[in-house]
């Protein structure tokens, strides 16, 4: 890791999480190889699990997929330290998983217990969830429910012409609450779909691998046509009126990188070319406390600011090309 990403790590771990944004910085230090940060991070995690199992939880319980996101690495941190208070923690997040929280009829975790517009109901399917979930499923041996929801997420959610994702949908009452190509959305759905596709094919699942990786591959490929000369997207990817957003090239970087290290993204050139400028791009955004501009910005995201999830963004695209570098 080099001094810049370690001024981007120092500002991350400065940064106020939510359920969500502590386990995404957490997974970004493991994939980096940050061993005793990841480590601290989980158990701090388990320290704020609720009684019903969810995970780095402040404030009050509304979200069922969120907490997930810091499934992994308290998983990592038990196969390190062989200690069961790390078992413990990820055995209840899945149990509330697999027998608390609420389901469509056909299986689809609910992004939140709540809704946050009285004329919508709390059924509601986000695309967020393609990254809080499915990987920490896939983790824990549920390869079969990961999958699903995965599918389910796109079948729901996924915009037939583009191909690419709307934000979020509402079962309840049959209608979008958000109907529009979030960038950041479609950036969650990547690294989803590229992390459950390597536990899937870890544990043995070969074709439910290169299914989900095909997944990903066309959704990289979808956002093609929405990327800016400068390698960045626009929040919404078809509103070039709508901010300029870093947070969702630095995912499609991550997911490229790894995809070209394992081989499943075809050397082409231009998918290199085109995480390279992201790459660059955003490593221009860094100010000297280290902390990332020109993304969606925390707490709501719908304005341009900083965010967490764009430190931790960053930590693994920078991660991701290190190693493809490295073996090339």
């Amino acid at each position: 890791m080099n001094e810049q990403t370690r001024k981007v790590m120092g500002a991350m771990l400065a940064i106020q999480r939510y359920p969500w944004e502590q386990g995404v910085c957490a997974q970004a230090l493991y994939e980096a190889g940050q061993t005793e940060l990841f480590v601290a991070m989980a158990h701090d995690a388990i320290l704020r699990q609720t009684e019903d199992g969810r995970l780095a939880v402040t404030g009050s319980n509304i979200a069922c997929t969120d907490p997930a996101a810091n499934g992994e690495p308290v998983l990592r941190a038990y196969e390190l330290t062989k200690d069961p208070f790390y078992l413990s923690g990820a055995q209840r997040m899945l149990r509330y998983l697999k027998e608390k929280a609420a389901r469509t009829e056909d299986g689809v975790l609910y992004h939140n217990e709540v809704s946050f517009q009285p004329e919508f109901s709390p059924q509601q399917l986000w695309v967020d969830s393609c990254y809080m979930a499915p990987p920490f499923l896939a983790a824990m041996g549920e390869i079969d429910d990961a999958v699903t929801q995965l599918k389910g997420l796109f079948r729901y959610l996924q915009d037939p012409q583009t191909g690419l994702l709307y934000h979020n949908y509402d079962v309840g009452t049959g209608r979008f609450v958000r109907r529009l190509l979030w960038a950041t959305g479609n950036g969650w759905a990547l690294l989803g779909l590229v992390r459950t596709a390597s536990l899937a094919e870890k544990a043995g699942r070969e074709t439910e691998a290169r299914e989900l990786r095909e997944m990903a591959a066309a959704l990289l490929r979808a956002l093609r046509p929405y990327r800016r000369e400068d390698g960045l997207f626009h929040d919404i990817l078809n509103d070039p009126a709508s901010f300029v957003d870093g947070t969702s090239a630095m995912m499609a970087a991550a997911a490229a990188y790894r995809g070209l290290l394992e081989g499943w993204l075809p050397e082409d050139g231009v998918t290199f070319k085109e995480a390279e400028a992201a790459y660059a791009a955003m490593t221009g955004r860094i100010d000297r406390f280290g902390i990332l501009h020109d993304v969606c910005g925390c707490p709501h995201f719908v304005s341009s600011g900083t965010s967490a999830e764009a430190q931790a963004s960053y930590i693994m695209m920078d991660a991701w090309r290190e190693k493809l570098l490295g073996a090339r």
